[in-house]
């Protein structure tokens, strides 16, 4: 090895005692809980190895109703808030006056704190003996029945789930998209306006496929953070995701080891290595996919 390399490792070493001592031995422990029966917290042992763990959670309702929980949140959430984030960027970036005041707008949800727009969001949509709440005015203005999103049927506590979800992770998605749209070349666009494009032309030849870099890195980031969706839920339902049947994988992890049926590292952790391999499979999907489909410039 020559001084150049032993120097570059050097550099990288602290990178990679951090990543070793808190990513790779924690998965490796994780691993290992999942497959160890019959797991002792307190004494620290064991009565087996094998797959009883996985096949415990597998059956378990709750896992069941966690997982599509999740889904759902997955399916809904990310088309819907990388669609509308996207409208948003395009629009933003036709502005001229007061552009940044407007993207400071939008981005305000993005650096406040989650519970507190939870909170907001139970005042709009939670009924109380003094009020239905501002959502359900409105319903009752258009000659609708109020609903109680939030203690109510499992479809009206999802939709403020899913809308809850959207308006979090929105702003971060309009300010890459903002962006993006801003460095592509505007001769792409001058030319083909010479040679009489459309507008929709336009966006769907060039813009779309200037920025795609950035709509895959929004959706591949957007599935992970949808499946590790866990604070989004307590915020609006509270601690008894399980009670609320609003329960999420990562939610559910965290009841098996700190929650009132807490105490089982064993099952928290096989229930953790199937959320990772959801993950690590449709990320691969997401990636092989935009193989085809993204354009980078080189």
């Amino acid at each position: 090895m020559d001084k150049k390399n032993a120097k570059g490792w050097l550099y990288v070493l602290p990178a990679l005692l951090f990543l070793g001592a808190f990513l790779v031995y924690p998965l490796v422990d994780v691993l290992i809980y999942s497959v160890e029966e019959g797991f002792n917290f307190a004494s620290q042992t064991y009565s087996g190895v094998g797959g009883y763990n996985y096949a415990y959670v597998l059956r378990d309702p709750y896992f069941i109703q966690a997982i599509k929980n999740t889904f759902i949140l997955v399916a809904v959430t990310v088309p819907v808030s990388t669609g509308l984030a996207l409208l948003i960027s395009v629009g933003l970036s036709s502005i001229s006056k007061l552009r940044e005041l407007y993207q400071t707008v939008f981005f305000l949800p993005y650096v406040t704190n989650t519970l507190a727009v939870g909170l907001v969001f139970m005042i709009l949509f939670k009924s109380t003996p003094y009020t239905d709440g501002l959502a359900n005015l409105v319903l009752i203005w258009f000659g609708i029945a109020p609903v109680d999103f939030i203690d109510g049927p499992y479809w009206a506590k999802m939709t403020v789930l899913c809308l809850y979800t959207v308006w979090v992770v929105m702003p971060f998605k309009i300010l890459i998209l903002t962006s993006a749209l801003a460095s592509v070349n505007r001769d792409y666009y001058n030319a083909a306006r010479i040679d009489g494009t459309s507008s929709l032309r336009i966006f769907t030849r060039i813009t779309l496929p200037m920025i795609s870099p950035s709509l895959v890195y929004l959706i591949i980031t957007g599935f992970i953070g949808a499946f590790k969706a866990y604070s989004d839920a307590v915020a609006l339902f509270g601690t008894n995701l399980n009670a609320a049947g609003m329960n999420t994988i990562v939610g559910y992890v965290y009841d098996m080891l700190y929650g009132s049926s807490g105490g089982y590292p064993s099952y928290a952790s096989a229930a953790a290595v199937i959320l990772f391999a959801i993950v690590l499979t449709i990320t691969c999907a997401n990636l092989l996919i935009s193989r085809r489909h993204v354009q980078y410039l080189s």
